[in-house]
């Protein structure tokens, strides 16, 4: 299926209809939008696995009272000790 779209006013663009209904898109649905480069985009109707796999593992140390501070700051521990430990 080739279709044009028109962008609008704050950038807005409207997905034919038979895309959003095949795809089961409906409002509010997030997309992904990779800049392919020379003027070309892929717009996914999913999110990127590593988007959704970076939400579990910050939700799950968010439960454990871990914060991304918290894990950078341990991790330049680390590196110091490392450091410290090699001749």
């Amino acid at each position: 299926m080739n279709t044009t779209i028109q962008i609008r006013s704050k950038g807005n663009i409207t997905l034919p209809f038979d895309l959003r209904n095949k795809y089961g898109l409906t409002e509010g649905e997030v997309l992904s939008l990779i800049d392919l480069g020379n003027g070309s985009f892929l717009l996914s109707p999913r999110r990127s696995r590593v988007d959704e796999l970076a939400d579990k593992m910050r939700a799950a140390l968010e439960t454990q009272g871990e914060s991304l501070e918290s894990m950078l700051t341990a991790l330049r521990e680390v590196r110091a000790e490392y450091h410290a430990k090699k001749p």
